[in-house]
């Protein structure tokens, strides 16, 4: 059954090939949405090896955080910025699971291996019902597996709905998420390290109104996560 299932596949893939979403190659067995040369070459940061790296810093004097890193430098024209593109808009959802497990896993013999739960930042409801998902939940989901801790979906919620913030400078950005998060539970975050995802940091405003929220609980600390660094 094995064997007719395979020629199936390789059959239909004759017709209708998978495709690397970062290179347009074919993809060949085991490989899943990118393939395997795109995800060596991935410009990886390994800023989980430095403290003070550059996505540290954007939260110096803002707010306090325990750790942060990215996973991936992303550069405006890059091929990688088409995968994000497909990833966020064009129902891509399980690309982030894909980079978010390979996330994980670079991250197991880290401190971020410490941590009790794991946050993806909550979208609104109106842009949830839109889209169709929320791209954090899909990179949580495999940080998540790689990592062995629960992800918490519900509690954190977006309650103010914002305009984009692409064009807006860090002023700019930081008044445009001032106070729109929520928290429905606290006893779910109390004394607990809580690892909140986003797909891109650029300013971290958003991070930070997240942070901010979650560190007004009592013994609640907060470490961050980022699939990409907008080095830009």
């Amino acid at each position: 059954m094995i064997k007719i299932t395979q020629y199936l596949k390789d059959f239909f893939n004759l017709f209708f090939p998978d495709l690397c979403v970062v290179c347009n190659t074919h993809l060949v067995n085991q490989e899943l949405l990118i393939c395997t040369k795109c995800l060596y070459n991935l410009p990886k940061t390994y800023y989980h090896k430095e403290p003070e790296n550059p996505v540290s810093q954007l939260f110096w004097g803002r707010t306090k955080i325990e750790n942060a890193t990215a996973f991936f430098k992303f550069y405006k024209g890059s091929d990688y910025q088409q995968m994000m593109h497909k990833f966020k808009y064009h129902g891509n959802k399980e690309i982030g699971y894909i980079l978010g497990k390979s996330f994980g896993n670079q991250l197991k013999e880290s401190a971020f291996s410490q941590i009790d739960m794991i946050i993806p930042v909550p979208l609104h409801k109106s842009k949830l019902k839109k889209r169709g998902y929320n791209q954090s939940e899909w990179i949580a989901k495999g940080l998540a597996e790689s990592l062995q801790k629960p992800v918490s979906t519900e509690n954190l919620f977006r309650q103010i709905h914002t305009s984009t913030q692409t064009q807006k400078n860090r002023f700019e950005r930081w008044q445009n998420v001032e106070g729109i998060f929520g928290i429905k539970q606290n006893e779910e975050f109390v004394d607990k390290h809580i690892l909140l995802i986003d797909d891109v940091v650029t300013t971290g405003s958003t991070l930070e109104a997240c942070a901010f929220q979650l560190l007004k609980l009592n013994n609640t600390k907060v470490s961050i996560a980022t699939l990409a660094f907008a080095d830009y």
